[in-house]
């Protein structure tokens, strides 16, 4: 490396603690020189891809230092461990002299990314997750009945496209030929090819299950994220100018896991493999802030994820808030008042609550004074008031199984 660029070697013996979940202050994370490591967490819900033993060449850390937030995992040296050392601010230079390095973390970004949002998509939305690009009819067939020409018709053109042969071919046709005098799309040649891209409002710039080629970089404008799930659209993410996606796709050759659609007129920047290989040697800022995107979707997965192990409907509602609460980094101070950017359906969604059966809980949930809804958001006049309700429900439930453990040793 060079001079400019100063990594310190840390050395821990066997037994030692590195980092610990829920420790707030993550400035470094660490690379293996020697030794092996074990990750755990408070809450496994589900067991690490690739298991949860690291050794010389893996990294660990990464996603609370490049998301700014807390620890979501506890590191053990399982043996004496010499480590790399790097410095949140050093990511940048680490990226400019050594490109495999930064490859490799958004590589394993990636992988971690879809495999913990398939764990999530099975806890939360009860439903498994298809790569079969015919599902693609399946998406056209629902914006169809909805009214939502503009996605109908790019999910079927893109159906005809990659399934030639399918056994819905005649209707999507069919189907197509009606609704293009009404419907709008753009881009659907793979010839057009242009770096800088306009979408307008409602067009549907991928579909979920498409194979994807390219990354997207909003340079204005805004892009809302969905997934058809039980015959409904749920909406995944808001994103805005100077977000990034669709990053997934291009980094692993796997089919797009959710639709992006443009909320408003929009432009893009479209970044194809080639040229994603010549930002990570040219502009490593945008690299870093890739890795940091990456980062803060994998800690708010983790702690979806460990929201599923909250037992109690209103308990898992006030953890869903306490989330985000920590997620946009809010203050904690007593008789602080905060609106959130979603109302109660959304929080429905959020814990993977159906309609019908939530509106008895979020009853409950509202009785508290210090929680309502104003303009169909939601409202606290404390959000402390959300951080203790959030550890009284789990500490409840860790009193409750550790008397049914009791009981059952007897």
């Amino acid at each position: 490396m060079s001079s400019q660029l100063q990594l310190s070697i840390v050395n821990f013996k066997q037994g030692s603690y590195i980092i610990v979940e829920g420790k707030q202050k993550a400035d470094n994370f660490y690379i293996i020189r020697t030794g092996k490591i074990k990750l755990t967490k408070d809450v496994e819900i589900v067991e690490e891809e690739g298991g949860n033993i690291l050794s010389p060449g893996d990294f660990f850390g990464v996603v609370s230092t490049m998301s700014s937030h807390s620890h979501i995992e506890t590191a053990l040296a399982i043996s004496d461990v010499s480590l790399i050392s790097v410095h949140r601010n050093q990511y940048e230079d680490l990226i400019k002299r050594n490109t495999p390095v930064a490859i490799k973390i958004i590589q394993g970004f990636s992988r971690k990314m879809r495999y913990l949002d398939e764990a999530l998509t099975r806890l939360t939305l009860r439903s498994t997750a298809s790569e079969d690009v015919s599902h693609l009819f399946k998406v056209a067939e629902y914006y169809a009945k909805q009214n939502l020409y503009n996605q109908a018709y790019y999910a079927y053109y893109r159906y005809l496209q990659y399934c030639p042969t399918g056994s819905n071919v005649d209707v999507a046709k069919e189907r197509i030929t009606l609704i293009k005098p009404y419907a709008k799309a753009v881009y659907l040649n793979d010839s057009e090819n242009a770096f800088n891209r306009d979408y307008p409002k409602n067009t549907m710039i991928f579909s979920e299950n498409e194979p994807g080629k390219e990354l997207y970089i909003i340079q204005k404008g805004s892009v809302k994220i969905t997934k058809i799930v039980n015959n409904n659209e749920v909406m995944l993410a808001l994103l805005k100018s100077g977000d990034i996606f669709g990053e997934m796709a291009l980094l692993e050759n796997k089919p797009r896991s959710a639709s992006a659609i443009a909320y408003e007129d929009t432009t893009l920047l479209a970044v194809n493999k080639t040229n994603f290989q010549m930002m990570v040697k040219t502009q490593p800022q945008l690299i870093t802030k890739l890795t940091t995107i990456l980062a803060e979707r994998i800690w708010f997965i983790y702690k979806q994820l460990a929201n599923t192990a909250v037992k109690d409907p209103i308990g898992k509602m006030y953890d869903a808030l306490g989330i985000q609460l920590e997620k946009n980094r809010v203050r904690i101070n007593p008789g602080e008042n905060y609106t959130f950017e979603f109302g109660p359906n959304e929080l429905l969604n959020f814990v993977g609550l159906p309609l019908k059966e939530g509106e008895m809980y979020l009853n409950k949930l509202f009785s508290n004074k210090k929680l309502q809804v104003v303009d169909n958001k939601i409202f606290t006049t404390d959000v402390d008031e959300i951080t203790k309700q959030a550890e009284y429900f789990k500490k409840m439930q860790k009193i409750d199984k550790a008397r049914r453990d009791k009981s059952r040793l007897r």
